[in-house]
């Protein structure tokens, strides 16, 4: 079909191209409200911030961060079969199972802050934020229920206008309590940690406000959802008891799955003090590299991220209802459709971030350190390999291959470990085994997660227009993106202009090359972020008929 939108056939792009364009947003708008919070607490502050983050993420992990996509696949079974009334019912019992476990896990955080810092990170000031940070684990719990409600039911869009209110609140509150907070203790010794305090302040506020927004649209909804329960005639009634154990049995292997992925960040920081403390550097110095390792080379490589996280989201959900009617064919249909959109967009930020990363970590954090820069030059080929590992894992998880992620993970987990101690202790490599760390784990994943496919639906990934047309269209965008950069900053001698117009020239050179080599169709476009945009362009330049 060459229309103007896709097709109902390929409306889970559409969702996740929606999601993604929120994602990114969030991402953006993170990434922004980072700069001041980095200027104000400094590289040590945000060393505390981030350790605080990585205990945060694996109690939040561990308890309900996967409640989203368990929920969504749950949903999405039982509406393809039009089972309403279980539906409900499934919801119901995921909010008490929510409310308890995350309360639970918030409370564990909150009083045991002072052991997890010490424990985890060595760094006994990153108890003062995340003891702030606890209290959001129980917000989230709830939050992920109502956006797994909606997500099951195939619209992204509450989910994505909640994330883009939450990140904004977030951002207001951040910079601004930061600020507070050191000038309040502007004579204490953990001053640092409590401006770090201040920017965990802002994420319990703004989730908060998505929460709210979330309460809000299901409260309007709701009347729908009783009278479509109302009217269900299929004899399907599930008891309570089942479905909270159906949902223990889906929320486990993927809490399994995620936990191990946050777990590497836990190792890192633990294995890197640990060791480097052992070799001298105080807790302030360690503190000062995993705050350049964190806030800058994992918050900038992340970015593009979010679209194989909302890909993720979205195909749960419709590749659940295939699978579960046996429509084989279309679920070899949309697990190669995604991977290919995750791929066109991570390739070419990989490249981009690579030749741009002194301009980048300049512009945005007025840092010229070599190891930010080596760090972010060195890593940024994780962009592709975690996008390829998030959509896989998610693919695999809603084919009901549940507990093979988490097989696949621990296995890159212990490859990790290894690899980072001879690291650190053999070859001395100190921050730089972080990122080559970060790096060989998510390569494992996308392996095992390959052979995986092969076997449990019999694919075979195609590699000409989902690898090699977007490399090759990657590769001509680069000798543009960093000849264009040079150029102007010879002219101009602006890192701002020259940034600008290299980031715009090389938007445009990607997709022309991507379209001349015939490496992406019309429907595709219109998936990705401004796809619409894109193909108007592309029509306008005779590019695409």
């Amino acid at each position: 079909m060459a229309g103007s939108k896709p097709s109902g056939k390929n409306n889970f792009l559409l969702q996740g191209g929606i999601l993604a364009a929120a994602s990114l947003l969030v991402r953006f708008i993170g990434l922004l409200y980072r700069i001041p919070l980095t200027r104000i607490v400094g590289d040590e502050g945000m060393g505390y911030y981030s350790n605080a983050y990585e205990i945060y993420n694996l109690a939040l992990l561990v308890s309900s961060y996967s409640l989203p996509i368990a929920i969504s696949k749950l949903i999405a079974a039982r509406e393809s079969k039009k089972q309403y009334r279980t539906s409900y019912r499934l919801f119901l019992c995921a909010m008490v199972f929510a409310i308890v476990v995350g309360g639970i896990a918030a409370l564990v955080v909150f009083f045991g802050a002072n052991v997890f810092a010490e424990v985890f990170c060595k760094s006994p000031n990153s108890a003062i934020p995340l003891r702030i940070l606890a209290p959001t684990i129980f917000v989230f719990s709830i939050m992920g229920v109502l956006r797994g409600l909606f997500q099951g039911k195939h619209t992204m869009i509450p989910t994505s206008i909640s994330q883009v209110f939450e990140q904004i609140v977030n951002a207001v509150v951040s910079v601004w309590a930061a600020y507070e907070l050191m000038h309040i203790h502007s004579l204490s010794e953990q001053i640092s940690a409590y401006g770090a305090a201040g920017g965990t302040a802002g994420t319990l506020l703004g989730a908060i406000a998505g929460l709210l927004f979330l309460i809000f649209i299901f409260s309007i909804y709701r009347p729908v959802l009783k009278k479509r329960a109302a009217k269900d005639r299929t004899g399907v009634e599930e008891s309570y008891g089942t479905l909270v154990k159906l949902i223990a049995i889906t929320t486990i292997p993927l809490i399994l799955s995620q936990t191990v992925y946050q777990i590497s960040g836990i190792v890192d920081l633990s294995v890197f003090g640990h060791l480097m403390e052992g070799k001298g550097f105080s807790e302030a110095a360690r503190s000062e590299m995993t705050g350049i390792y964190n806030n800058k080379y994992r918050q900038l490589t992340n970015l593009p991220v979010a679209i194989a996280t909302a890909m993720g989201a979205a195909i749960m959900p419709a590749l659940t209802a295939a699978y579960t009617n046996k429509r084989e064919n279309e679920v070899r249909y949309k697990t190669a459709v995604s991977i290919k959109l995750n791929m066109i967009i991570a390739i070419p930020a990989a490249v981009g971030m690579a030749l741009l990363a002194e301009p980048i970590l300049k512009l945005l954090y007025a840092d010229t350190n070599p190891m930010s820069i080596n760090m972010l030059r060195l890593g940024s080929i994780a962009i592709v390999f975690f996008a390829l590992s998030t959509i896989t894992n998610n693919i695999l998880q809603g084919i009901n291959r549940m507990h093979t992620p988490v097989i696949h993970a621990g296995i890159a987990l212990v490859l990790h470990v290894v690899l980072l101690i001879i690291m650190i202790e053999v070859m001395n490599l100190g921050a730089y085994a972080l990122v080559i760390g970060n790096v060989t784990f998510a390569l494992t994943v996308c392996l095992l997660n390959a052979i995986a496919l092969a076997r449990h639906l019999n694919y075979r990934q195609e590699m000409l227009h989902t690898f090699i047309i977007p490399a090759i269209s990657a590769l001509i965008m680069g000798v543009v993106t960093f000849g264009s950069y040079k150029v102007c900053d010879i002219l101009l001698g602006s890192t701002i202009i020259s940034t600008a117009v290299s980031f715009v020239a090389s938007v445009v050179v990607y997709f022309a090359a991507l379209i001349l080599l015939r490496g992406v169709d019309e429907d595709e476009l219109y998936s990705l972020p401004m796809g619409g945009r894109i193909v108007r362009l592309a029509k306008k330049l005779h590019l695409m008929r």
